[in-house]
C-alpha cells in the first residue's frame, strides 16, 4: 500500500514536471542579442483535426465535453463525435466536398462548435464569421473566400442574418430545397439556419439528417486522404490596416497550438472545467478553447450566446467551473458587478487571459475577490493559431503584470530594429517577429499581403514593439503604427495605460493621438480614453494633475488632450 501511494506521487509530480518545465528554453551564457527559441523534448502531433476529436472520445467517452447554458445542450465526448460525423456526412450529401469553404456567421451556440467540427472532419474549409459583421462587411468577407454555404441563426439581439443575407442574396426568395444561385456572389448556393425554418434556406436539423450510409462511407474513406497541412479555417483579421485579410491556417497549425497550450495550462493532468465567455469566431475561443477540449479531453463550458458577466458568474458557481477564458476586460467586468460577493467561486483554481496587459491591481483583486491563484497571461496574433508566448501558473505577479509570457514550445522569436531589420540587443525594444510550425499559411487570395507579413526565411512580421529578456519572456510596448512621437520622443499607449490604471478611479483606459492638428512644439498630442469605476467621479483636471510630473527617459509624458 505505502510504494503504491509512492508510486502515485512520484507519477503526479512528473506529470507536473513535464507541463511546467520540459519546455524551458535553454539559457544561452553571454548571449546578448534579442533572439529565443522554445526549445522541447516533445514532439510536434502530425494529425488532423479529426482524428485528435476521435482520440478524445475514444479515451473519454463518457466524460462531458460541451455545456452550453442558454442552448440547454449537454454533450460527452462520444455523443460530440456522433453529431460531428452525422452532421460532416450531411454537408458532404448536400454537395460540399473537400477544400470547399463554409462560413459560420453567429454566437456561441452548440451548432457553431459543431459545425467546426463537423467541417473540419470533411476537409471543408471553416471560415470564422465575426458575428457584428454589417452588409458591406459580410460580402467582402464572404466574395473574397467564395464560400459556398453559410451557417447562421435567424437573428441574434439586432443582428438579423437572414435578413442580411436575403438583401446579398435575393434569389433565396425563390430557392427551392433551399439551393440558390446568386448574381452577386455566385459561389454561394445555400444557407443553413439553426434556429427556426426560413424560406430559401435549409435547416440544420435537415442537414443533420441528410447523410445516408455511403455518405457515412465516404467520410470514412476520406480520413486517410486528408492532410494535416490542408488549410482548415479561414480567420479573419481586425482589417485596422485596411480590408480584412483571410488568415488561413491548417490542422497542423491549430492542432499543434492547441497542443502545447494545454499542457503550458497542465489541461494533461488534472480535471478542467473551463468557463468559456470568449467568442467561438475568435481563435481564442475556437482553438485556445475548442482545440484544447478536443486535446486535452477539459470540459467546456459557454454562460450565455453573448458576453453576459453575470451569467459567467452563475455558470462558475453552478457548473463548478476551476479555469477561467477571458480577456482583461472581460475580468474587469465580472470584478465589477456590485453584488460579485454573493456568488460561489470557491471552485475556482486558475485562468487564461489575452487580448493586452493586465493591470497589477486587477491581477490581485482576481486572486482575492475571485479566487483566482493562478492567471497565465499569453500573446499571440491570429497569424500565429494564435499563441507564441505563454506564462506559467506559478509565475510571480511582476512577471504576469510586466510580460505576456514565455516563449511556446518549437517557437523562435526575435526583435529587430524598425529602419534597419537587424536583431537589436538583448531587452532592447524592436519589432518582434515570429517563426514555427503555428505560422499561417497566407493571407487567402493575397500574396502581396502574405509577402508583406511573411520574410523569405517564413518570419511573420508582428507588427507589434516588443523586448525580450534572457529567459525568454516578452514585454509588448505597443503597435508600431500607434506608437506616438511626442517631443523627438516615442511614446508608446501601452505604457500610459498600464500607468492610469494605477489611479483608484480608472476601470480602463486607451490611449491614442488626437485628430486635431499637432502641436507646433511638440509634435503629435495624446489623448487619453477612460471609463470610470461604477460610481466614481472624476474630471479631465484631477486625472491631468495625476499625470503631472510622471517621467520617461528625463521627457515629460504629461496627457495633453485630456
Amino acid at each position: 500500500m505505502y510504494l503504491t501511494q509512492v508510486y502515485s506521487v512520484y507519477c503526479l509530480r512528473l506529470s507536473l514536471n513535464r507541463s511546467l518545465h520540459v519546455d524551458s528554453p535553454p539559457m544561452v551564457p553571454g548571449q546578448s542579442f534579442s533572439y529565443v527559441h522554445g526549445a522541447s523534448s516533445v514532439s510536434l502531433l502530425g494529425q488532423t483535426v479529426g482524428q485528435s476529436l476521435q482520440a478524445a472520445a475514444d479515451r473519454w467517452p463518457h466524460r462531458e465535453a460541451l455545456v452550453f447554458l442558454q442552448d440547454g445542450v449537454r454533450k460527452t465526448f462520444s455523443q460530440f463525435q456522433e453529431d460531428v460525423d452525422q452532421a460532416a456526412a450531411g454537408l458532404l450529401a448536400l454537395g460540399l466536398r473537400r477544400g470547399d469553404r463554409l462560413g459560420v456567421w453567429g454566437p456561441n451556440t452548440y451548432h457553431w462548435i459543431l459545425f467546426q467540427f463537423a467541417t473540419a472532419k470533411a476537409g471543408i474549409i471553416l471560415v470564422s464569421i465575426n458575428p457584428a459583421y454589417q452588409l458591406k462587411e459580410l460580402e467582402y468577407t464572404l466574395g473574397k473566400v467564395q464560400c459556398k454555404a453559410v451557417v447562421c441563426p435567424t437573428q441574434f439581439k439586432t443582428q438579423r442574418f437572414c435578413d442580411m443575407l436575403r438583401q446579398i442574396c435575393p434569389e433565396m426568395d425563390t430557392a427551392e430545397s433551399g439551393v440558390f444561385r446568386s448574381s452577386r456572389l455566385p459561389d454561394l448556393c445555400m444557407v443553413i439556419v439553426t434556429d427556426s425554418r426560413q424560406t430559401g434556406t435549409v435547416h440544420v436539423e435537415d442537414v443533420v439528417q441528410a447523410g445516408s450510409r455511403q455518405n457515412q462511407q465516404e467520410l470514412q474513406d476520406l480520413q486517410t486522404k486528408l492532410s494535416f497541412d490542408d488549410p482548415i479555417n479561414i480567420q479573419f483579421t481586425s482589417g485596422t490596416t485596411g480590408r480584412p485579410k483571410g488568415a488561413t491556417l491548417s490542422h497542423h497549425n491549430i492542432v499543434n497550438n492547441s497542443y502545447f497550450v494545454g499542457l503550458r495550462l497542465g489541461f494533461n493532468w488534472r480535471p478542467i472545467r473551463a468557463c468559456v465567455p470568449v467568442p467561438l469566431y475568435h481563435c481564442m475561443g475556437s482553438v485556445v478553447g475548442a482545440m484544447c477540449m478536443a486535446l486535452h479531453g477539459i470540459t467546456l463550458v459557454f454562460p450565455s450566446a453573448g458576453y453576459d458577466s453575470r451569467a459567467n458568474l452563475e455558470a462558475i458557481q453552478n457548473e463548478r467551473c476551476n479555469f477561467l477564458y477571458g480577456t482583461p476586460t472581460m475580468y474587469i467586468d465580472m470584478l465589477g458587478q456590485p453584488d460579485l460577493h454573493k456568488y460561489d467561486l470557491s471552485s475556482v483554481e486558475s485562468g487564461f487571459m489575452s487580448g493586452s496587459l493586465c493591470p497589477p491591481e486587477v491581477m490581485r483583486k482576481l486572486k482575492t475577490d475571485m479566487n483566482v491563484n493562478d492567471m497565465i497571461v499569453s500573446y499571440g496574433t491570429t497569424e500565429n493559431s494564435p499563441v507564441t508566448f505563454l506564462g506559467f501558473p506559478r509565475d510571480n505577479e511582476e512577471l504576469k503584470t510586466e510580460t505576456v509570457g514565455r516563449i511556446l514550445n518549437h517557437t523562435e522569436a526575435k526583435v529587430v530594429d524598425v529602419s534597419s531589420g537587424e536583431v537589436v540587443p538583448l531587452g532592447d525594444p524592436g519589432e518582434l517577429l515570429i517563426r514555427a510550425y503555428s505560422v499561417m499559411l497566407a493571407y487567402w487570395d493575397d500574396p502581396d499581403k502574405t509577402s508583406e507579413a511573411i520574410t523569405k526565411d517564413r518570419w511573420y512580421r508582428t507588427g507589434d514593439i516588443a523586448s525580450l529578456d534572457r529567459f525568454g519572456y516578452c514585454r509588448i510596448v505597443g503597435r508600431i503604427k500607434d506608437m506616438i512621437i511626442r517631443g523627438g520622443e516615442n511614446i508608446y499607449p501601452a505604457e500610459i495605460e498600464q500607468f492610469l490604471h494605477t489611479h483608484p478611479k480608472v476601470q480602463e483606459a486607451q490611449v491614442r493621438t488626437t485628430p486635431i492638428p499637432t502641436d507646433e512644439r511638440m509634435g503629435e498630442q495624446v489623448c487619453a480614453c477612460i471609463r470610470l469605476k461604477e460610481g466614481q467621479d472624476c474630471s479631465r483636471e484631477e486625472i491631468r494633475d495625476f499625470c503631472k510630473g510622471q517621467t520617461q527617459d528625463g521627457y515629460p509624458t504629461e496627457l495633453k488632450s485630456l
